[in-house]
């Protein structure tokens, strides 16, 4: 019998078995990593719901969390709504936004008690000056800036930057209402350059900050992406600070060489180097170009943004209360009624830098954010009756709820950190507007996005409050 070689259906050879039972041990071993690191990442996204869950305790907020990201796609896109459902859910409320815990205050009694407790807290989002005794000393020597004497100087400033400005504005808004958000950020941002920097400082460089400025702005919301990618709010931060920052060393330089010749201040760089030089001066008195560029750029982010955003809402709410502003001798009430009905800061992020016992009943964990919120002690109806009405006439009162209770009035923050230029603020806001109330005729278009904010860091109307100034007939 003819023997056949090879049969079609013979079995594999030795050689064949063993590389068919290698590529079987390999799929076990890729099996066995892909169970094991899916059991340990499981392990950690349980472990990160435990975390949250066991640092929320009792404090109203979701059940569970996202998954890394938490509330990030919230905080993306923030909105008075979200803010007001956390704000009603209780006192104190409870998120997570890329695994750092966030514990937001809206009683003015927690808000208050946050922002006076250095010990516990301390501000995590634009830190002006330093913390304990050394922000202490250094902040003594920075309230010259703001004295009767200096602000008088300021003032003179502030009013011819202003006329300027508006002489423009008569020739731009007198057709048709416009939005004038980005027209009064410019205002306010060459006002404040001027202020602070004078003509250390050329005109180029104030439109060049003022356009890049933004970023800065934007980058300051409570949460943004975590990596400083091209592209990202953080990474085009980073590179309009180095533009700012560039300008005001510059000014700060020139200031110091201008005020070493004997010259006269007339701004506040030149007001700080001449208080530095006074004998009676007892603090620091060595700073750099860098080191004063420094303050003078937290200094433009207080008055720029929050400023800016003052200005915008006192417009749409005078346009919208004619009888109002043909009363305004009373101007300080007008500005105060304002920044109470719409503060341009909502709330001030803090970092909890040891386990805080904020109540009998909960200590927040050492490393939480703390959000203290501003906006539900203006609007307590207990001490702002018909807190959501304009009604400047509630400050001329001296007896009246809103001035017996200033503790509500936190505009301005509270405590170490309480705003250093909430003077110099105030009158800003007064020379722009009562300026504006003696020079045009106002018209308020309204839209439906009118009573919209936005909310960056500050808060502006959605439409960029669209209006029409007329200038006024010289009789």
């Amino acid at each position: 019998m003819t023997s056949i070689k090879n049969p079609p259906f013979a079995a594999p050879s030795t050689s064949f078995l063993s590389f068919s039972t290698l590529l079987s041990a390999v799929d076990v071993l890729q099996l066995k990593w892909f169970y094991t690191a899916a059991a340990f990442l499981l392990a950690l996204l349980a472990l990160e719901q435990m975390v949250y869950r066991i640092k929320k305790g009792h404090l109203p907020g979701d059940a569970w969390t996202i998954p890394i990201i938490g509330k990030f796609s919230d905080s993306r896109r923030p909105t008075m709504e979200n803010y007001r459902k956390g704000w009603d859910s209780g006192p104190l409320s409870a998120a997570s936004v890329f695994n750092i815990f966030i514990v937001m205050a809206s009683s003015n009694d927690y808000a208050r008690k946050i922002m006076n407790s250095p010990l516990h807290a301390e501000p995590c989002l634009v830190q002006i000056f330093l913390n304990g005794k050394t922000h202490v000393d250094f902040r003594k020597g920075l309230t010259n800036l703001f004295t009767r004497s200096a602000l008088g100087i300021y003032v003179a400033i502030q009013d011819k930057t202003t006329r300027t400005h508006f002489a423009q504005w008569a020739k731009d808004f007198s057709q048709s209402p416009r939005s004038i958000m980005w027209t009064a950020r410019h205002l306010n941002m060459d006002t404040s350059l001027r202020v602070f920097c004078g003509n250390h400082i050329p005109q180029e460089a104030t439109v060049e900050i003022g356009e890049t400025y933004w970023h800065i702005t934007k980058a300051l919301q409570l949460v943004n992406f975590p990596f400083a990618f091209p592209g990202t709010n953080v990474y085009n931060a980073i590179q309009s600070r180095k533009i700012v920052m560039k300008w005001l060393t510059l000014a700060a330089q020139g200031s110091k060489i201008e005020m070493a010749r004997g010259g006269e201040p007339t701004c506040m760089l030149d007001t700080w180097v001449q208080v530095l030089a006074d004998p009676t001066y007892k603090g620091r008195r060595e700073f750099s170009a860098h080191e004063m560029a420094l303050v003078v750029f937290s200094f433009l982010f207080a008055s720029q943004d929050a400023m800016s955003s003052g200005v915008i809402y006192g417009f749409q709410h005078l346009v919208d209360h004619p009888a109002v502003l043909e009363k305004m001798p009373y101007l300080r009430a007008v500005v105060k009624e304002s920044l109470r009905m719409q503060p341009p800061v909502i709330m001030v992020p803090y970092k909890a830098v040891r386990a805080f016992p904020i109540s009998d009943e909960y200590t927040v964990p050492a490393g939480s954010m703390l959000i203290p919120s501003f906006y539900n002690s203006l609007h307590d109806s207990a001490v702002y009756p018909e807190p959501d009405s304009f009604i400047p006439e509630r400050w001329l009162d001296s007896a009246s709820a809103a001035n017996a209770n200033p503790k509500n009035w936190m505009v301005w923050g509270s405590g170490p950190h309480m705003c250093i230029g909430r003077e110099y603020a105030m009158l800003s806001m007064a020379i722009v507007l009562g300026l504006a109330a003696t020079m045009f005729d106002w018209e308020h278009e309204v839209t439906p996005e009118s009573d919209k904010i936005d909310i960056f860091s500050t808060c502006f109307p959605r439409d960029g409050c669209r209006i029409k100034f007329t200038p006024r007939k010289v009789a």
